[in-house]
């Protein structure tokens, strides 16, 4: 049996309570707030569930298990894990002394089956001459940045015009947390990584950034700014890699292009005023 089937299986094994969550497409992240109360979204809601697990030990036990499969640690000096399953969902915990009413657990699915703009438009999310636009958009190489709260389906948002990118162009995807799978063959996957129990090893996105720009792309995806990396998708932008893709945390467009200036501030350069 791999490592990777032996770590499924511990999986299930702890996570027993809600393990049919986690098989149920129709749910997209789930949300333990204590041991006896979880919540879930489903198709954008979100939904009180009767399921617990048996006390907090149980919680705890079955985070710890992900982070030591992992090679992180979780403990008082360390109260925040993030880590991914073998089936690609992201998982983030928080336990106590940070989490003040109990024990935190959310898991955000991986979505095998990406949506595609025609998805949107059935969905009622757009319209068809959305769509064009965003498909000439893309051809054009326009660079584009996709803004939203958490939750609003940027992500999925930029995994359905990327599909626009034509087959011969060699793309480069730079993540926080592995999500987007394209549809062209000649795409690259880049994901930061967190330091080890050591404090070795880390890497963020501003280095996968810098790194990227050596691999000869004629397109680079970044899953999300969310700091330095943002002066540098900048100049990349406008220095030879236009046609780039991103989402960012604003709730409207200006206020996108004010978090991206802000963000650029984080990127410890000296930039002339």
């Amino acid at each position: 049996m791999s490592r990777e089937a032996i770590f499924k299986a511990s999986v299930h094994f702890f996570l027993e309570p809600i393990r049919h969550l986690l098989d149920d497409e129709s749910i997209s992240e789930i949300m333990v707030n204590r041991f006896d109360d979880v919540y879930v979204e489903r198709d954008g809601r979100l939904e009180h569930t009767d399921l617990r697990f048996a006390n907090d030990d149980a919680l705890l036990s079955a985070i710890h298990n992900i982070a030591q499969w992992v090679g992180r640690e979780i403990g008082e000096e360390h109260p925040v894990l993030d880590a991914r399953l073998p089936d690609g969902s992201r998982v983030h915990a928080v336990i106590p002394p940070s989490a003040r009413t109990g024990i935190y657990l959310t898991i955000r699915k991986f979505t095998r089956q990406a949506l595609t703009l025609d998805d949107l438009i059935r969905f009622g999310s757009l319209s068809e001459a959305v769509k064009e636009f965003l498909e000439i958009c893309v051809r054009l190489r326009k660079s584009i940045l996709i803004s939203g709260g958490t939750g609003t389906g940027k992500t999925v948002l930029l995994g359905a015009i990327s599909r626009a990118i034509p087959e011969q162009e060699r793309i480069v995807v730079i993540e926080d947390t592995s999500e987007l799978r394209l549809i062209q063959r000649h795409a690259l996957y880049l994901e930061a990584q967190h330091a080890d129990r050591a404090g070795r090893g880390a890497l963020s996105t501003r280095e996968l950034f810098v790194n990227s720009l050596r691999m000869r792309p004629d397109r680079i995806i970044v899953g999300e700014v969310r700091g330095g990396e943002a002066l540098d998708l900048i100049q990349s932008m406008i220095s030879g890699h236009a046609g780039s893709l991103s989402t960012i945390h604003a709730d409207t467009p200006l206020d996108a292009l004010i978090r991206l200036e802000t963000l650029s501030l984080m990127s410890d350069v000296q930039i002339p005023v």
